[in-house]
């Protein structure tokens, strides 16, 4: 049971890419290069706010406030918030609006990792948290800035 989810909080998150990378390739042509923007600049946008957050919230990792070896070595940096997490929170989030099964599966995905990276000591709660919320909101944003009619026909 450790092995697996040592194995979800290293590489989990790339199954949530290889999944929207399919979703994306299986769109109609037309709808490609929207659907491509909409996301570029959704994820701009989130990593942006990520490091802001980032910088205005500064939570040293589990295992140099806790004094104990991560299940996963990492470097004691700031752990708000979690890259993994937010990359598979983004993805599930800003393709909700065009495909809601691939977007379960990958938010079932995104809790994996958040759990399994707390799990390794590498994030607390609050990161994963964190990252899932800078996903939805600025999702959210873009949903409204692009018209809610416009995003489902990218």
């Amino acid at each position: 049971m450790v092995k697996l989810l040592i194995f979800c909080a290293k590489y989990l998150y790339l199954f949530a890419c290889g999944i929207a990378f399919m979703w994306f390739w299986d769109l109609p042509k037309k709808q490609k290069s929207g659907a491509a923007l909409y996301m570029i600049i959704a994820m701009t946008l989130m990593y942006l706010m990520a490091k802001l957050g980032a910088l205005l919230y500064l939570d040293p990792r589990p295992f140099v406030t806790g004094h104990f070896i991560p299940l996963i070595p990492h470097a004691p940096d700031n752990g708000f918030p979690s890259d993994h997490t937010l990359l598979t929170a983004a993805l599930a989030a800003l393709i909700f609006p065009f495909n809601r099964k691939i977007s379960t599966t990958i938010w079932i995905i995104t809790a994996l990792v958040g759990f399994s990276r707390v799990y390794a000591g590498i994030h607390h709660p609050v990161d994963i948290v964190g990252s899932v919320g800078i996903a939805l909101l600025v999702s959210f944003f873009m949903y409204v800035l692009a018209g809610r009619k416009n995003v489902h026909i990218l």
